[in-house]
């Protein structure tokens, strides 16, 4: 597979000519789904859905799939059997991915702030995205896309959370409220300067692309 990252949280994964792409939200260029054959949402907030640039792209392309969770779809009524909500253990084929959803909830922010729901999907048993959440999966993950900033995680975290996922490797996203400060900081963490995780770590800039799997 080839991984391409968009910016913050939204990566596009391509294999035998069909596209993927993973939370397309209000932080990425619209042009990440030019070509998507199908795109997968782990919740609602605006960094990771957008419901204007969705109902764009699926008027352009009248074939475009969209699988979510039930939040998400609800908010996407009108497009009917297009978007096809799913919950933690379903397992589905987008664009002859085979995809495995995993968790529940959003992590917590506050006990004060509502959590929404979220959840993360393994794509060919090997990419996994979590979406806002440290999920660990109950399989093996070759590659993690790792939430490296947000309101709800510390480093040691993340830390923490690579060692329980145990990946061979994972790459960088939900970076994009880090200046080059914070992104050099967090990768030393997670890097071989840091405490040790146990995987190879790197962060892929905005458009850059790398052979996974």
């Amino acid at each position: 597979m080839r991984l391409t990252k968009f910016g913050h949280a939204c990566v596009r994964v391509e294999k035998d000519g069909r596209h993927l792409i993973i939370d397309p939200g209000g932080l990425t260029d619209p042009q990440a789904l030019d070509g998507a054959d199908a795109v997968l949402v782990t919740h609602e907030h605006f960094d990771h859905f957008s419901d204007e640039t969705l109902r764009r792209a699926a008027q352009s392309n009248p074939t475009l799939k969209i699988w979510t969770n039930t939040s998400v779809a609800r908010r996407l009524d009108g497009l009917g059997a297009r978007v096809a909500p799913v919950g933690e253990g379903e397992v589905f084929t987008a664009a002859g991915f085979d995809v495995k959803v995993y968790g529940t909830w959003h992590a917590l922010i506050h006990p004060d702030i509502p959590r929404v729901g979220n959840i993360g999907f393994l794509v060919d048993d090997a990419l996994f995205h979590p979406g806002d959440a440290l999920t660990v999966p109950d399989t093996t993950v070759d590659t993690l896309l790792l939430p490296v900033h947000g309101p709800w995680s510390t480093t040691g975290q993340l830390i923490d959370y690579v060692r329980a996922v145990a990946p061979r490797q994972s790459y960088a996203i939900h970076d994009g409220a880090l200046n080059e400060v914070g992104t050099a900081m967090i990768g030393g963490f997670l890097g071989s300067d840091g405490p040790g995780v146990g995987a190879r770590y790197s962060r892929l800039t905005a458009g850059a692309s790398v052979e996974i799997g």
